[in-house]
């Protein structure tokens, strides 16, 4: 799946959520509630990737799968990176970046 088809198909995710909004971050698209990021689509050492938060509790389990990778920058806070260069499991994406939203959103409601 190229690039632009997998924009597409991250882009229906994240914006049917409540609040959100496109960006382009560093050059990225970047996903938003509010100001907060909840999701990333990046190249990173020519590695195209669907970044997430999961949690610090949770990365662990993530990082046992060679699917994923710790994020560059942001890992220290919980966040993982899905290598978008195998078959991708779009239930599974559904599922990472609707978490990744109410990790960010609730931290975001907190304060």
């Amino acid at each position: 799946m190229d690039e632009k088809k997998i924009l597409e198909n991250l882009r229906e995710i994240c914006l049917a959520l409540p609040k959100t909004s496109e960006t382009t971050t560093f050059g990225h698209p970047t996903f938003q509630v509010g100001t907060k990021t909840f999701t990333v689509l990046e190249t990173y050492k020519g590695v195209l990737s669907i970044c997430v938060k999961v949690g610090k509790k949770m990365q662990p389990v993530f990082l046992e799968d060679d699917r994923f990778y710790r994020t560059p920058y942001v890992g220290q806070h919980g966040w993982v990176s899905l290598r978008a260069n195998t078959k991708l499991n779009w239930v599974e994406i559904r599922g990472l970046v609707e978490g990744s939203y109410q990790l960010v959103h609730v931290q975001k409601r907190r304060r």
